[in-house]
């Protein structure tokens, strides 16, 4: 992973450069989404590719936009703003009421999501961005957790994790279309964990890893290994105190500095960035507040 480029040694991005990325970020058309099943989703592209800024930093991790769903179904897009943090919101869709879960996907290994995948009423679906979506499979209401950590394992398009009440994680591996092949077991014991996420490098080895949070505040990396049959190693304890968090979310780079970054939101409705070191030693900075309150009207965040 590079630790140096035009982005990481300026250390900012001009402002025609944040607003050419906001713009690619999130351009919705407002489009309608069935209650219980999403049939057309809004569209809320990812970045541009590295060369669109002439520069190597952006393709290093993936960068997305931070997006929340309120209680109304209502959903907002939160593009980087540049400077380490979050730009205003921008509306992006509604009728998410049902959706249990709902996460990005990079299906072309661009650096930006193309799209989701939601779970409503036990149904899977895929929603390109600005397009109609389309079930994938249904059943999936045996899973408490669903998330996509991106490429686990090496194919090239973003993998689904889903993890069911016993606390028996699988893999889902990607197509490239949204459509996913038939899960591997790839652990069991997960159901101690209250948060999983990731997405993208955290350790500076091209792999995809995740962080997962046990009921004492313990934040644990779990690094990838790049196999579909098991994707991650050993877990390694690298934090603390993770309790005062009711959210742990990661869209990939938020500072773009090229390394993978992690959002926390407290119960007073804070939000903090964790910028990434690359480091499996160390593998976040101190916290820096980007967001003073409101953020529990968020019920998802992905």
């Amino acid at each position: 992973m590079a630790n140096s480029s035009g982005l990481n040694t300026t250390g900012i991005l001009s402002r025609v450069t944040v607003a050419a990325i906001t713009a690619a970020l999130v351009a919705t058309t407002t489009s309608a989404v069935a209650a219980d099943q999403p049939t057309t989703a809004e569209r809320a592209q990812a970045a541009p590719s590295a060369s669109a800024f002439n520069t190597s930093a952006a393709a290093d991790a993936p960068i997305n936009a931070l997006y929340g769903v309120n209680s109304n179904g209502d959903m907002y897009g939160y593009p980087p703003n540049g400077d380490g943090g979050l730009d205003s919101r921008i509306y992006t869709g509604y009728g998410w009421n049902y959706a249990k879960h709902m996460t990005q996907a990079d299906q072309d290994a661009d650096g930006s999501a193309d799209g989701l995948w939601a779970v409503g009423n036990g149904t899977l679906s895929y929603t390109p961005f600005g397009e109609d979506s389309f079930n994938v499979g249904s059943g999936w209401g045996i899973y408490n957790k669903v998330t996509s950590a991106g490429n686990l394992a090496g194919a090239g398009a973003d993998d689904l994790l889903a993890r069911d009440t016993s606390g028996k994680l699988y893999l889902y591996l990607g197509y490239g279309n949204g459509k996913l092949t038939a899960r591997k077991l790839v652990g069991s014991g997960w159901g101690q964990y209250n948060q999983i996420t990731g997405k993208g490098d955290l350790t500076g080895d091209g792999k995809a890893d995740i962080v997962a949070r046990d009921g004492a505040g313990n934040l644990y990396l779990y690094k990838g290994t790049g196999s579909s049959t098991a994707p991650f190693a050993g877990r390694v304890k690298i934090g603390g105190g993770w309790n005062l968090f009711n959210n742990l979310v990661s869209v990939g780079d938020i500072d773009f500095d090229g390394i993978t970054d992690l959002i926390a939101r407290d119960n007073a409705g804070a939000l903090y960035l964790y910028k990434g070191t690359g480091n499996a030693a160390g593998a976040f900075k101190p916290r820096v507040k980007i967001g003073t309150s409101g953020w529990n009207t968020y019920r998802l965040l992905f």
